[in-house]
């Protein structure tokens, strides 16, 4: 007997290798995967400004960093604590104008870097309910009085035209890979999550039919359908587990990495874990040894980038020779 319905790989327009950089927007899935996809080294860039949740403010947060267009100190707010931009993530908030301005300015320097030099752009859908402020959608509310927006639900046609645009200049050239994130936006009820999610499934579907070089991964039909059990949820039962996040791991490496790519997987993760270790005898002969095979591993890979683990293990033999 058969007690899921699994998802089976479908052939997608391109694959992903170690030479691509890639960079990230969205929702917080997006970064579950942007740190897998990191962890397997590859190079990778997740929301430099922060996290993202609808469409349109991912698409202006494109086209800001396409244009490296400096923040202005006239396009910040401010509460009795903070100073903040609602294109920026609260985490880029600062007690003075100043301090807000080199942040967030840092921060679009950064994504216009990563936007500048990235041949894969992947983007998570959060959702499709916005609130607009004098009739711009913001991407973060700052909690700030609920009278001073407008909430509303974009269209598909809203979505795949901004999608269009950007495919036809920032983005053109680049393969745009598209999900829409499995995690349920409680605060809409679940008939309003439910809308909202069929409106970015179904732009996300048009926008992969209409251009051959965007992709749909189905993130968010592998945990509703093929896991569907609140097992694989976190404690607040929206949030994927981080078995559930494995599992979805698994199937985005089989479905879109190359086979060069999976074939490292294994020893790339080999070493990554074995830098994480802590021997109880950093001292001893055994640690050394260790350290050394590892160098080895790691020589014989070349053209993956293991900066930060081929420094543990030299400083670990100079520490102890």
């Amino acid at each position: 007997m058969k007690f899921r319905t699994e998802i089976e790989p479908c052939p997608r327009p391109f694959r992903i290798g170690h030479a691509d950089r890639i960079l990230a927007f969205g929702s917080c899935f997006a970064e579950h995967i942007a740190a897998r996809l990191a962890r397997a080294k590859f190079r990778t860039t997740a929301n430099p400004t922060g996290i993202l949740f609808n469409p349109l403010s991912i698409a202006a947060t494109i086209d800001a960093c396409a244009a490296a267009r400096p923040v202005r100190r006239e396009e910040l707010h401010r509460d009795d604590e903070r100073w903040f931009h609602y294109g920026f993530h609260g985490d880029l908030s600062a007690p003075t104008p100043d301090e807000a301005l080199a942040a967030m300015n840092d921060a679009r320097r950064r994504g216009a870097e990563a936007l500048r030099t990235a041949g894969v752009i992947a983007v998570t859908f959060g959702t499709a309910w916005v609130f607009e402020r004098e009739g711009v959608v913001v991407a973060n509310c700052h909690r700030q009085p609920a009278a001073e927006f407008v909430r509303r639900r974009l269209t598909t046609d809203e979505i795949v035209a901004a999608f269009d645009r950007l495919l036809a200049g920032p983005l053109a050239g680049r393969k745009l890979l598209l999900t829409v994130s499995p995690v349920r936006h409680l605060a809409d009820g679940l008939e309003g999550n439910a809308v909202s999610k069929a409106v970015l499934r179904l732009a996300a579907e048009e926008l992969a039919e209409k251009h051959p070089d965007v992709a749909y991964f189905p993130a968010f039909e592998i945990l509703n359908d093929d896991l569907r059990d609140y097992r694989f949820y976190a404690d607040d039962l929206v949030h994927p587990a981080p078995q559930a996040v494995a599992y979805v791991w698994e199937r985005f490496a089989e479905t879109l990495l190359d086979d060069e790519a999976r074939r490292l997987l294994p020893e790339i993760e080999a070493i990554v874990t074995a830098a994480a270790h802590r021997p109880r005898n950093p001292r001893s002969d055994a640690h050394r040894a260790f350290c050394r095979r590892q160098l080895e591993r790691i020589a014989a890979l070349p053209a993956i980038d293991f900066g930060e683990e081929e420094a543990y293990f030299r400083r670990s033999l100079e520490i102890n020779s």
